[in-house]
């Protein structure tokens, strides 16, 4: 069987190389897709795209990448002055998560990707960490990650995948006030929330850290796994009917 495909939500961001300066790219760092490629799966960069979900049919798996802060307006609050949102991004991750949940696709969202499915489940953020915990540990500088203890639920999704973890990595300057309709299932050892998950899906889960970042990046693997799985279930499904599997009908599309 063939490697199950991940989507990574991309940036578009101004960028410089060679004789071009501030041109916008399509960009995701490639430690996302490393990790992705080490667990077994096979990434596939996604643009902002807020007009269809159609890629999804195509997936395995939906990886919410890191990135800049969520539109606050979407929580129903004014921006603070620290807040540097990008709202085309948020409308189109929210397309492409909207069709992920109405099919239970595997979905992880890492750091600000967590912080968009909480806000999606109708919870709301903290605009300015420091405000809150009155120390800059979360990211201690520019491009500096920071790391500190984290504990999680007893039997939740997040111990499963994250059994012996007692520390993580950390950047990040907002966090999850309310999950909505989420559960949370891990904090840092100052009481941030650092992880959230629905267990009335297969699999749906926001991790606060960076994983990519981490030398064992296991929520990448976990996601990587579930997606595989959710592969094989359709394809059984698809031929018990007597359909054609994902690959077949991609094929049969051009």
């Amino acid at each position: 069987m063939s490697r199950p495909l991940i989507g990574i939500s991309a940036y578009v961001e101004p960028v410089a190389w060679g004789v071009w300066r501030d041109l916008p790219a399509v960009l995701v760092p490639e430690a996302y897709v490393r990790a992705v490629t080490a667990a077994g799966g096979r990434a596939v960069v996604l643009p902002p795209d807020d007009r269809d979900a159609d890629v999804l049919r195509l997936l395995d798996g939906l990886l919410l990448a890191g990135g800049a802060d969520v539109d606050p307006a979407r929580y129903g609050q004014p921006p603070a002055p620290r807040t540097e949102s990008r709202p085309g991004r948020d409308a189109g991750e929210l397309t492409l998560l909207t069709a992920a949940l109405d099919t239970d696709l595997p979905v992880l969202g890492v750091c600000r990707g967590m912080q968009l499915l909480a806000v999606a489940a109708g919870g709301s953020l903290h605009q300015h960490l420091p405000d809150l915990v009155g120390h800059d540990l979360h990211r201690p500088a520019p491009g500096v990650y920071g790391g500190h203890g984290v504990r999680f639920a007893p039997g939740s999704l997040a111990a499963a995948v994250m059994a012996g973890v007692g520390r993580v990595n950390s950047y990040h300057h907002q966090a999850v006030a309310d999950p909505g309709r989420l559960t949370v299932t891990g904090w840092s050892d100052d009481g941030v929330v650092e992880a959230v998950e629905d267990p009335r899906r297969p699999f749906l889960l926001g991790v606060q850290w960076h994983p990519e970042n981490e030398p064992d990046p296991r929520p990448i693997a976990a996601l990587v796994r579930a997606a595989g799985e959710n592969r094989a279930n359709g394809d059984n499904r698809a031929a018990g009917k007597g359909g054609a599997t994902r690959e077949n009908r991609a094929a049969g599309e051009g």
